[in-house]
């Protein structure tokens, strides 16, 4: 009999519940019914997370400069570097750089580690990247870092508010739960705020393409118009500062906003006239300059209305990573304790020190992202350990940061693998186990803490990341601190922990599990926060209770500031994002075949105006670049974003794609109190790149790069592959024999050398094993199909790059969940056998899974749906 293993999703911080089985092919992966994130669903993401879990790229074993090393070695020399630089330069010299991709038990022995052991603050985390204007807001208006509210006030709310995000694509489930809502609602108004049109428009009564960085000035309106309609409530009594807020809305200028008047009325109308009003934020907002401003600018409508910690209606942050949340919780950022407690209060840094049993205690905040990579280039960081995360694709100014890793004396990684750009620049490597393979728990962005637990063994000699961090401290001579046995006993510390806190006022506050057995830990379903003897769960500030000195919120003026003035060298401002279909540095979602098929290539958005002017063609590559760096990327020519803006996905890295890591464009500007990176309005020029040749080519085994530029994916059976270059290889056969490693393999060719075009099959018999198809302008074939017949005998078909007569082509893969293609879809609109999203579901299939392809279906309902049938 399968036994399930409950378990959460990895991906986004909607914390999904997954049930993980066995089957005669592997892991199997479903969602879990009785999860109050999802309730059984799951997006194309974590529906292909049993694809995700090969071991073809893992790190099996330390290594040392390259070489394999065993574990006392390798934690010997760490212990070693880190301990002489302490000595010499004293503890600030040395750094940890988490991730929200750890489980909180790994985040809290970094943490006690780092702040309470060796004595510094110099622990930050990629979560730094995505929401630190978030918490930096609550804390100003709150007194503490809380989300008041729950997942189901989006659901109990008449109107919500979506700014700053692209709900449908970055936090799928959470969308569909929108989605159903609004079905079962149809009074039920929802407002996206968003420079670009998205998918999330599809659900839209009101899209409101703000200018980018214009989101205080709107929410200033906003407060203005709360004042003059007398919308103001008595919950003021529970607020300071409403005045100085109000004087400052008053003096903002919408006209920064971009949106025509009857828009900002209809906006105004809409927020002012509904009181059960949720306003859900995400990275458009945090990932900014003046980031914290911006939250601020929600948080204060919220507070002056009253609207905060009832059902139905509160400021809502989604978070993106799986467990950023459970690292806030922990004091995982430069800046925080743990528990929600203050570095900078001598009180809670007595109390956390004398928990801890600690010989040395941070006194002051540490470096935040951006000043410690910056420090690591200036030589004051002599030691750096990163875990879980791959800065030299991530951070902003990326190519800065490779720069700065490249003269480090000492860098530590810890990873699932070898093979990321950081990775490259270690002097030690050490295997830390993956999701599915190990213990512990993580919180998602409502404050549900969920198990994820271990349903495969760990691989090789790899350990979990607490592990590890332990078997350091023991090397470093702190071995009473960290002689844990398990994470339940991690996590009976953090509980006990956390009422100490909670008699300090904070508002974490776990401590009904400080006695928790292992046979409970290990049975723990999930729950939302707090949990003890006062308060179960629930949501926040309702009575007007907050975390500040004087019990009362706080209203901040808000003077809003535009992001970066773009130049007449620098003419565009480049917006970043995610898609659909991957995650972050594609580290674990590269893997499945299926979710490289919807986009499968880096690219650039650009609006059609301004590809008239710049002589754009669709499917151009394009370089992208300004001071900071350079990328080419293949160009889309759309609509979804005003003339002047451009959008690329941040998920591509050197590993994958030869000049597309984004954030080599995005100056290291930082918001001021949450040194969070403005990631999304970086100025850049935009040229044609002119290439001599363009190629694709598919290979059942990797494929190696030899262009100026290439970009590949996991196809099933194998790799696919873009490529182009300026200097046209003067002998085809042997470049391709080059590219897929195949000396001595047969091969068949078409070769037309007046024309520029090559075909070039290398094959077992019948059985393709490669092929390369190159030309002087983007080469036309049916890409997915010939992908798709690797390894199968269609040798002809493949040199025809076409399917065969009695082999239709699916088209690519618009429903990354079924696998349904773009041919199909339009065959079966055109034809009229489905002339709805839902008629679509019930012939294809598409659409019915995650859902997050719905808003595509729709376009294309509308794109190809014949005249008569539109009657």
């Amino acid at each position: 009999m399968n036994t399930e293993i409950r378990s959460t999703c990895p991906y986004c911080g909607v914390g999904c519940g997954v049930l993980l089985g066995q089957d005669d092919k592997g892991l199997t992966v479903r969602g879990d019914p009785d999860h109050p994130a999802n309730f059984g669903r799951l997006c194309s993401k974590g529906s292909a997370l049993a694809e995700t879990v090969g071991l073809d790229d893992r790190l099996l074993s330390p290594r040392i400069n390259g070489e394999d090393a065993d574990w006392d070695t390798a934690l010997s020399l760490v212990a070693q570097k880190f301990s002489a630089a302490i000595a010499e330069y004293g503890p600030d010299s040395v750094a940890f750089y988490v991730s929200g991709q750890l489980l909180t038990e790994d985040y809290y022995a970094a943490n006690k580690l780092m702040k309470g052991f060796i004595g510094s603050a110099n622990i930050d985390t990629n979560s730094r990247l995505c929401m630190a204007s978030s918490v930096a807001g609550h804390k100003r208006a709150f007194g503490s870092d809380t989300v008041p509210g729950l997942y189901e006030d989006l659901e109990l709310a008449d109107l919500v508010v979506l700014t700053g995000s692209n709900l449908a694509w970055c936090h799928p489930v959470l969308y569909q739960r929108l989605v159903a809502a609004k079905a079962a609602r149809p009074d039920m108004r929802v407002v996206v705020i968003d420079p670009r049109r998205t998918a999330t428009c599809d659900i839209a009564d009101l899209h409101l393409a703000i200018s980018p960085g214009a989101d205080a000035a709107l929410f200033n309106g906003l407060l203005r118009q709360i004042d003059a309609r007398g919308a103001a409530t008595d919950f003021r009594a529970h607020v300071d500062g409403y005045q100085q807020a109000l004087a400052c809305a008053q003096a903002s200028d919408l006209a920064m906003t971009g949106l025509s008047d009857a828009q900002l009325q209809a906006f105004f109308d809409l927020w002012v006239g509904t009181e059960k009003v949720v306003t859900l934020y995400s990275q458009g907002i945090n990932q900014s300059s003046s980031g914290s401003d911006k939250v601020n600018a929600i948080l204060n409508c919220h507070l002056a209305t009253g609207r905060i910690g009832r059902p139905g209606m509160g400021p809502f942050s989604a978070t993106g990573q799986p467990n950023a949340m459970g690292g806030r919780e922990v004091g995982g950022l430069a800046n925080m304790l743990a528990c929600h407690l203050d570095l900078e209060n001598e009180n809670h840094r007595a109390a956390v020190k004398a928990h801890w049993n600690a010989p040395a205690m941070a006194a002051k905040p540490g470096l935040k992202a951006v000043d410690m990579f910056r420090a690591v280039g200036l030589g004051q960081i002599k030691a750096i350990w990163i875990i879980h995360t791959n800065p030299v694709v991530s951070m902003p100014d990326a190519d800065e940061v490779a720069k700065a890793l490249s003269v480090c004396p000492f860098v530590v990684v810890s990873d699932i693998t070898a093979q990321t750009d950081t990775a490259r620049l270690a002097h030690v490597l050490l295997p830390a186990t993956a999701w599915a393979e190990k213990e512990g728990t993580v919180t998602n962005s409502d404050r549900t803490i969920s198990r994820q637990r271990r349903a495969l063994p760990a691989p090789g000699l790899a350990r979990d990341d607490w592990q590890i961090l332990a078997d350091f401290a023991v090397q470093m001579g702190w071995s009473d601190g960290f002689s844990w046995p398990n994470a339940a006993t991690i996590y009976r510390e953090y509980a006990g922990l956390s009422g100490m806190a909670g008699a300090l006022g904070s508002d974490f506050d776990i401590s009904d599990h400080t006695l928790i057995s292992d046979a409970d830990y290990a049975a723990m379903n999930p729950f939302t926060w707090p949990l003890n003897a006062r308060q179960k769960g629930g949501r926040f500030f309702a009575e007007g209770h907050f975390h500040t000195a004087t019990g009362r919120a706080k209203m901040l003026p808000i003077t809003p500031r535009g992001p970066q003035s773009l130049t007449s060298d620098l003419p565009f401002r480049l917006n970043t994002g995610r898609i659909r279909d991957q995650w972050h540095t594609m580290t674990r979602s590269a893997k499945s075949p299926r979710l490289s098929q919807h986009l499968a290539e880096p690219f650039v958005e650009v609006h059609p105006q301004d590809a008239v002017k710049l002589g754009l063609k669709p499917a151009d590559l394009v370089a992208v670049q300004n001071p900071q760096g350079r990328c080419i990327l293949r160009a889309i020519i759309t609509d979804a974003s005003a003339p002047g803006q451009l959008y690329a996905p941040i998920h591509w890295t050197g590993e994958t794609a030869s000049a597309a890591r984004i954030d080599v464009l995005v100056p290291a500007l930082v918001d001021p109190i949450s040194g969070q990176p403005e990631s999304k309005s970086a100025p850049v020029a935009i040229t044609r790149y002119d290439a001599d040749w363009y190629g694709f080519a598919v290979a059942v085994a990797d494929i190696t790069p030899r262009a100026e530029y290439w970009a590949k994916a996991r196809v099933t059976g194998g790799w696919r592959m873009e490529l182009a270059g300026r200097k046209r290889p003067s002998d085809w056969v042997s470049y391709a024999r080059q590219i897929f490693n195949l000396p001595d393999a047969c091969a068949a060719t078409v070769i037309d050398e007046s024309r520029g075009m090559a075909r070039v099959a290398f094959h077992d018999g019948e059985r393709l094993l490669a092929a390369l198809f190159a030309g002087p302008s983007p080469v036309a074939l049916a890409r997915d199909h010939i992908a798709s017949r690797l390894a199968a005998p269609v040798l002809g078909e493949a040199l025809a790059g076409r399917p065969g007569a009695n082999m239709p082509d699916p088209g690519p893969v618009v429903c990354a969940c079924l696998n349904v293609g773009l041919n199909t879809i339009r065959d079966a609109i055109s034809s009229g056998q489905a002339l709805s999203v839902a008629a679509l579901g019930e012939a294809l299939g598409a659409g019915t899974s995650c859902g997050s392809c719905r808003p595509e279906l729709s376009t294309l309902l509308t794109r190809f749906r014949l005249p008569e049938a539109a009657e």
